[in-house]
């Protein structure tokens, strides 16, 4: 009896281990690997192109001719029609974003670009036909400013991957025309200034289809920004032109100052660094 007390035990003890080993083992927890947030924080680099147009105020748009040009009893008018001022511009940009709170915060920056601008060399020239030896020239409006470029700080607040920002600081621009009339030459020296505007930028997702060079992010902005550059103490009113000797006769003054104008456009932005 005892003998068949202790093997019916034996049997149910291995009955219970093999059971025990056929249940289904625990699984390991899941490792959660949470998914980055995005920051502007890094370096960046691009290209913009866009239209540029002038925003200059001008004085006058007509002059009496001197009436040692015109006939005894008969004055002249000089009438200058406005040339329009616009054109495409083109460049690239480098800077650095600093965000305090990744996702959504403040986001401060500084940016330089250089620029490409297709003012042409336009200057307003008018003559009397009545006035043989006569001639006016105009020297507003943008003439022969083909570059120009700034240095800028940026002030945001990012919701995310959008940013909208406020920007100024430093511009500069320049010629490479040079026009002489009558002794007088064009506005092509370099000048400097300010410049002030705004964006909005978007960041794709870093397997955007733009990302050729690997970037922690691809973005696109749209901009824009005015312009003024100081023209010191040239260029400030027209010339009346004795065209016998080329000598100037009479300077009018015409209210216009500094070179002003607005630009659109909008770019493309690598950024490098932290995610």
């Amino acid at each position: 009896m005892k003998r068949l007390l202790l093997a019916t035990t034996v049997l149910a003890g291995l009955t219970a281990v093999a059971s025990a080993a056929d249940l289904p083992r625990r699984a390991a927890p899941p490792v959660f690997v949470p998914v980055p947030v995005f920051t502007w924080t890094g370096f960046y680099a691009g290209i913009n192109a866009g239209y540029a147009f002038d925003t200059g105020k001008e004085g006058p748009n007509s002059f009496a001719v001197p009436s040692r040009f015109t006939a005894v009893g008969t004055p002249q008018i000089a009438t200058f029609s406005k040339d329009s001022q616009d054109g495409f511009s083109g460049g690239a940009q480098i800077g650095y974003n600093y965000q305090f709170t990744p996702g959504s915060g403040v986001v401060v920056g500084i940016e330089a670009d250089a620029q490409y601008l297709d003012f042409g060399a336009k200057r307003r020239d008018s003559g009397v036909a009545a006035a043989p030896g006569f001639a006016i020239n105009d020297p507003r409006g943008l003439s022969s400013l083909d570059f120009f470029g700034t240095v800028r700080g940026r002030l945001g607040y990012a919701f995310d991957r959008t940013l909208v920002y406020g920007t100024g600081g430093f511009a500069y621009g320049a010629g490479s025309t040079e026009r002489s009339f009558g002794g007088f030459k064009g506005n092509d020296d370099f000048r400097t200034g300010y410049a002030v505007g705004g964006g909005i930028e978007y960041a794709l997702p870093t397997e955007s289809f733009f990302n050729f060079f690997r970037a922690s992010a691809v973005t696109l902005k749209v901009e824009g920004l005015y312009v003024n550059l100081d023209r010191g103490n040239r260029n400030q009113g027209a010339f009346i032109i004795d065209t016998t000797d080329n000598s100037v006769v009479r300077s009018i003054s015409t209210g216009r100052r500094d070179d002003e104008f607005a630009v659109v456009r909008a770019g493309l932005n690598y950024k490098f660094g932290t995610y």
